[in-house]
Order: C-alpha cells, then structure tokens, then sequence
C-alpha cells in the first residue's frame, strides 16, 4: 500500500542500506557514517561523532574503524558491523556481492527497528535485484541517486526534518489500520453524526460506531478536533459571516471531562481595566487599488 506517493529512496530502510553502501565506498562520509554506526543498538549520537572524529584524524580511515573501541553494550553488535566493512574493503570482492553482505547484515536490524520488517524486507529485495543491473558499486551509488525510482511499496519510518509524512484517510477507509497518533476532524454535530444520517435510530448508531472506529485507530495519542465555528462561504474578503459548532452528540459532559481539553489559538491576554481590545480594521487592498484608477 503506498501512502502520499513515497520516494524509493527516501524510505527509511532503503536510506539505511545505500547508507552502508556508501560509508564503505567512502568512509570519510559523515552523513552516511552518522547514519550507520547509529543502527547498531547501544550506539548514540555522541558515540558515532566520536567515531567519525577518529576516523577523519586517521591516515587510514578503515583501520580507525576497526580498531575503534565502542560501548561495553554494543562491543558484540560492532564486532559484525566492522566485520562488514572489512568484508566491503576487499579489492577483490566483485559487485554486486557487496549488496548481498550488506543486506544480510542489515535485515536483522530491519527487524528490531520496525514492526512492519517483512512489508520492508520487500523494498530492500528489490533494491538489491536494481543492485544486480550495474556494473560496479561506485555506478550503482551515482545512477541510482541521479534517476531513483519513483516510489516504494512501504510506509514512511520515524520521521526526519526531511522525510516528515501525513496520512490522510476517511473513516470507512481507515477500518483496520492503527496508527501511533490520529486525529479526528470536525468532531461536532452536523458532521459526526452526519445531518444526512440522523433521520432514524439506526443511522445514528451507525454514525456513533463510525466515531468509535475513528477513535480506536490510535496507538498512543487521540485528539479530537471540535471547531468552533464555520464561516460561511461565498462572502466578501475579510467578511465574518459564520455559524456556531456544537460538539458532537456522542461524548456527553460525563465523558468530556476523561478528555485534556486544549484550545488553540490561546485566548490574547487583556490588561487590567482596559477591557476587551478591539479587533483591527480589514483593509480591502485590491478595493482601494482599483479606487485609485477611477
């Protein structure tokens, strides 16, 4: 299933393995080696700086990683990654056998880092069998980075600044799915319960679970959205026409106050004695433009 067209190479799982690719290929890389030495559980951000600070001081940046003394809890996890790249080191070893030892290294990894290991297993498969029509590493990590394949079969991992995501779906839609926050739009009477579907006890019940759906959807966190107010459309620019939200029917006051209530945007503080602020004129700037021609 794809979800907002997602990049091949910008998938979590599909970034860490071209991460170990390129480290390997170039191990003066912070980026790709920040990347890497941090998939090894017990190895932080402070641990992989300190490892890429020995590294770039080294004549030999290949001997600097292996004779670099990790975390007592990570001593067992690093002896197989420097394994690795003494394996990816070999002048000998024929591409595209480096894919192979690095996918075998990272798919228990895969494992403890996502639920969801056999949905990605796939995308990192398939990068492999892409790995197989090039003839050699440096190739592969310029060909493929100059014209990537469009998108990939998985979900989005953890979001990074730049590789945030949002899933928008419907209710009926989202029957099935589980998703660690969720938030729930419109949450008022006219929308659940729909004001097309209030005409009978049972389109109301169905409306009630469709709102019990929605709610269970979340792992960890649910907010439910109640607006205020909606404006009234086809008015004037700056016009304030609106009409009042009341939230929905199905969360009583006894079960409104289980909720952390939150408003935003917060109320503007007023000074003592001055009272309300009045709000600020609207200025028509394209009706004082067109003023001025006539």
């Amino acid at each position: 299933m794809k979800f907002g067209g997602l990049k091949f190479l910008e998938a979590s799982h599909i970034k860490d393995v071209m991460a170990v690719l390129r480290f390997a290929h170039n191990p003066r890389g912070r980026m790709a080696g920040f990347r890497v030495a941090q998939l090894v559980p017990g190895i932080g951000a402070a641990t992989a700086t300190r490892l890429l600070d020995a590294m770039a001081q080294a004549p030999d940046p290949h001997q600097a990683l292996q004779a670099f003394e990790p975390p007592a809890q990570a001593k067992e996890e690093w002896a197989q990654l420097s394994a690795l790249f003494a394996k990816l080191d070999d002048a000998e070893l024929a591409w595209p056998a480096d894919m192979e030892l690095a996918k075998a290294w990272y798919l228990p990894q895969l494992e403890r880092l996502h639920d969801d290991a056999q949905v990605r297993k796939l995308d990192v498969e398939q990068l492999a069998r892409l790995a197989a029509g090039y003839g050699s590493r440096e190739r592969f990590l310029t060909e493929l980075t100059l014209d990537p394949p469009e998108v990939t079969s998985d979900q989005s991992g953890p979001p990074l600044r730049d590789e945030d995501y949002l899933i928008l779906s419907t209710i009926h839609s989202a029957k099935g799915q589980e998703w660690k926050a969720v938030h729930v739009l419109n949450v008022v009477d006219g929308c659940i319960p729909s004001d097309m579907a209030t005409g009978t006890t049972e389109e109301i019940e169905e409306e009630r679970r469709l709102l019990y759906v929605a709610m269970t959807r979340a792992r960890e966190h649910l907010h439910l959205l109640v607006p205020q107010r909606f404006y009234v459309s086809q008015q004037s620019g700056g016009g304030d026409r609106h009409v009042y939200a009341g939230r929905t029917r199905f969360i009583s006051e006894a079960m409104a106050a289980q909720f952390e209530h939150l408003t935003w945007p917060e109320g503007i503080p007023v000074h003592p004695g001055t009272g309300a602020q009045p709000q600020a004129p609207v200025m028509q700037v394209r009706a004082r433009a067109r003023a001025a021609w006539r």
